[in-house]
Parts: structure tokens; C-alpha cells; sequence
């Protein structure tokens, strides 16, 4: 999920993300941008939240329901003469604010995944902050993985491995934080570490919830055809079916915030170029989402497009995309196809988001629309850097509705 991008080890889509270089040192990437100016309406009093100081490099971050706190994947600074982890690490950390409420930054991170485990996709349960889900392979994974999605020979590559389950962990520094004055509870298994939600063959990861949190959508690689679908898990019953069922890598997915449809990427044509895609979902009457009704083309075109998110208000998504150059991802905003109406990809308006040299992307938004966090490497190389690490950005948001 970052202008060359290398996603190496780590699961799907999620980023093992490694980026190489600025725009500087790229052909054909012209003079640094000024994002402040290119930006200045649409987001404002940027913020960045991670530093390679204490992360090597760090990125697609999520909020709770309320943006007290995130959860995110990162690697740690190693110790001088010491060689970085090879794989992501899960964290959780609370946002400061000033008087006035505004983010200043981030606070003192937690720790969540075993030592030596591959992590990505983290998400918290849409009810109770104190409980995330992420996928996990608990320990470290086998190695010499193929890479499972990757853009023809270019390192732009992510595994799946397949150790990798969906896991579920409790977090009492989050519950404390909230509960200041309330009765500790008696902790589970999951107090102590991350915990299976269920256990099948092949890679499961890329998980979020529904917004009442009975469902959660993940991908699952079959251990047989090797082929990443969408499937549904129901957390009431344990039961789990497919949802999006097509030849070729479907991943990335999320509920819109009625619940009703589904956003993810795809590599539906076969070419290694991802494509953004909104499906109606088909309910039973049970209540449970058991198909789509349509899918919606959201870009059909040669570019890299991954990372897509609903706006809160579902008329819009925000995704990345190689656009600019593979040299300089970018985020972008876009109409967000009715329900029921098919258009073409070119009938959509989009915007440009960001506008900085190097990788922006793995945007997602607060629940209610103020905030919207991103990967960016806008912060250029440290002092000792050959080249600027993947960090955590926030910002306030403005007028991003694609016109």
C-alpha cells in the first residue's frame, strides 16, 4: 500500500512496503514539489506522526471510532550496527492534542504482535477501541515466499503467506484510557497476544469490520489455486462464505459506512495493473451479505490504482495511484458510482489530493470526515538516508469532494 515502490515480504497488500528513492533521483521527476501550496484547500495543518528516529519506516494507519487512536504497521529503528526487521510489526498509539483540540501528534506507541511475525492490516472493532483485529502469521514466517501480487519484474511485489490468519487482540491500555474510573475486566487469551479468529489453509488477512461489527470482509488466498478472493466472515456465527469471487488477485476491501457496499482493488484484466471497484451488496433475509448485485468499474485505465476508502458520506472514495509516474504515487479522490447505475470510469470526476514528491497513499479518512491520514515520504531523507523513509502523515481536511 506507496516513487518506485518496492512491497517486499509481507502480506498482501499490505504493505511490505519499502519505496525507493525521491522524485528527485528519479527521470523525469522535475524539481521537488511544493505540496503545502499544491494542497493548500483541500487539506491543511499537516501533521507528521512518525519519525524514522524510532520507526524505520512506518505506514497504513487506521482510526477508532472516535480519532483518539490508531493502530498501524511499522518496522523499528534498529540498533546502531544492527540490520532492520524484515517484516512489520503491529502498534498501537493514542493522538495528542492541544487546548483547542487540534492533533500535535502521536503518543507512545504499544507494541501488539509476537517478535519476529509478518503484520499488516490492522483495524479496531467498530464499538470497542480496545479491540483490534489485524492479520498476523504469529510467528515468523517460512521463507522464500513467492510474492503473491507483483507489477511485472519491477520490486513492487507483496507475499502471502500462507501462516497468515486473521487474529484478534484485546489492548487494556486502550480500555483504561476510556474507562478511567470503572473496574478493570477479567482479561482473556487475547490480553496477552494476538489470538486466531479462525484458522484455514492459505493467507487470510486484509480484514475490516462492518460498521455494527457483526461481519468482517477479508481476503483469502486458496491454499489449492492460489487465487486471492473476498470472503465474509459472520462474527455472531463463525460461518464463512465468498462475496467477490473472480480470476486474478481481489484484495484491499471495506464496508461504506451504511454497510451496504463494498470497496476494493482488483487485478481483474490480469495485467498486474490494480483497479479500483464498488459492489452492491445482496443481503438475505437474515440480514447477512451473501452476494453482490453489481460491480461498479471505478478506474479501468494503465495506471496503479490500490488503497481505496470511503468518504463517511459515500459519495466519494479517496484511493492511491501511479497517475503522475510510478516514481511519485499520488492520492486521489473520486465520484463514487450510484447504487444500481452502471458508469463508465471516464464519467466520474476525480481530484488530485496530494502533491509532494515521492509515495503518498494508504489514505483513509476519520469517521466523521475531519481528518484524513496517509503514508508519505514528503518529509525527504534524514541526515544518513539514501533515500526518505515511508511515514505517517495526518491533516485536516477542507473541500476534497471531486467536482
Amino acid at each position: 500500500m506507496r516513487i518506485s515502490a518496492m512491497l517486499t515480504s509481507l502480506a498482501g497488500g499490505v504493505l511490505a512496503l519499502s519505496f525507493v528513492s525521491c522524485a528527485a533521483a528519479q527521470p523525469g521527476a522535475g524539481a521537488p514539489l511544493d505540496w503545502r501550496a499544491g494542497e493548500a484547500g483541500m487539506l491543511r495543518n499537516h501533521v507528521q506522526l512518525t519519525f524514522p528516529s524510532e520507526f524505520e519506516k512506518a505506514g497504513e494507519a487506521y482510526f477508532n471510532r472516535d480519532a483518539t487512536w490508531i493502530v498501524f504497521q511499522a518496522i523499528p529503528a534498529p540498533a546502531p550496527g544492527e540490520a532492520a526487521d524484515a517484516d512489520y510489526s503491529m502498534y498501537v498509539a493514542p493522538l495528542e492534542r492541544d487546548a483547542d483540540g487540534r492533533i500535535t501528534g502521536l503518543g507512545e506507541a504499544t507494541l501488539l504482535s509476537p517478535p519476529g511475525s509478518a503484520n499488516t492490516c490492522g483495524w479496531f472493532h467498530p464499538l470497542y477501541s480496545h479491540r483490534v483485529i489485524y492479520g498476523s502469521t504469529l510467528s515468523a514466517p517460512a521463507p522464500g515466499d513467492k510474492p503473491g501480487y507483483q507489477r511485472g519484474e519491477s520490486r513492487y511485489a507483496w507475499a502471502f503467506p500462507p501462516e497468515m490468519e486473521v487474529v484478534q487482540q484485546s489492548v487494556p491500555r486502550i480500555w483504561r484510557a476510556e474507562h478511567p474510573n470503572r473496574p478493570e475486566p477479567m482479561w482473556g487469551e487475547d490480553a496477552l497476544g494476538p489470538v486466531p479468529m479462525w484458522r484455514t489453509p492459505g493467507y487470510d488477512a486484509e480484514c475490516s469490520y462492518s460498521p455494527d461489527a457483526r461481519f468482517i470482509v477479508f481476503t483469502h488466498v486458496d491454499a489449492e489455486t492460489d487465487d486471492p478472493d473476498l470472503w465474509i466472515h459472520d462474527a455472531q456465527t463463525g460461518e464463512q462464505w465468498p462475496i467477490v469471487e473472480a480470476p486474478g488477485y481481489d484484495g484491499g476491501p471495506f464496508f461504506s459506512h451504511d454497510g451496504k457496499r463494498l470497496v476494493y482493488r482488483s487485478d481483474r484484466v490480469g495485467n498486474d495493473l490494480l483497479q479500483v471497484y464498488v459492489a452492491d451488496l445482496v443481503f438475505d433475509d437474515a440480514g447477512r451479505p451473501v452476494g453482490v448485485a453489481a460491480e461498479h468499474e471505478v478506474t479501468a485505465n494503465e495506471h496503479v490504482n490500490w488503497a481505496p476508502y470511503w468518504h463517511p458520506s459515500g459519495e466519494f472514495l479517496i484511493y492511491a495511484t501511479s497517475e503522475v509516474g510510478h516514481w511519485n504515487y499520488e492520492v486521489y479522490a473520486v465520484e463514487a458510482p450510484r447504487v444500481g447505475v452502471v458508469t463508465a470510469p471516464a464519467a466520474l470526476a476525480k481530484r488530485r489530493i496530494t502533491a509532494a514528491s515521492g509515495f503518498d497513499g494508504l489514505p483513509v479518512f476519520s469517521n466523521d470526515g475531519s481528518l484524513m491520514m496517509w503514508t508519505s515520504q514528503r518529509a525527504g531523507a534524514e541526515p544518513g538516508e539514501d533515500r526518505p523513509s515511508s511515514q505517517i502523515w495526518i491533516a485536516e481536511t477542507a473541500v476534497l469532494r471531486p467536482e
